[in-house]
């Protein structure tokens, strides 16, 4: 069984958020390090910036590929984690506590409700 916090909403494209005091923690899933395989860097999206839901705002780089990274929520970027951008590694020791990506201020927070619940995220990457 892949790890699935309980405790997260998911994105189908498998980004995770974290909601707490207004502002919502953005990372990728275990389950997409995984399939990325080693991390070697990490373009994060700039302070300030308005992203909306599903728009590609980062990238994450391995030794295999390239991928964008898409905000599972609208809001502002309020602050970007500079250590995954230091140690890219930190994606995949640790996608749901230090390898966290950026922080926004929710501009709608109704798009919460849209996002994977963990029993259906779980249930999407079984199925691939």
């Amino acid at each position: 069984m892949a790890n699935v916090p309980s405790d997260l909403k998911y994105a189908k494209s498998h980004e995770w958020v974290r909601v707490s005091d207004g502002l919502a923690t953005v990372g990728i899933t275990d389950h997409a390090q995984h399939e990325l395989t080693d991390v070697v860097f990490v373009e994060l999206p700039e302070i300030g910036r308005q992203v909306k839901a599903g728009e590609a705002c980062a990238v994450v780089e391995s030794v295999k590929t390239a991928s964008d990274i898409y905000s599972p929520v609208s809001g502002q970027v309020a602050e970007v984690n500079k250590a995954v951008t230091d140690n890219p590694a930190l994606v995949n020791t640790e996608p749901y506590g230090g390898g966290w990506l950026w922080r926004l201020k929710l501009s709608n927070p109704a798009e919460l409700d849209g996002l994977l619940g963990p029993e259906a995220y779980a249930a999407q990457i079984q199925g691939t």
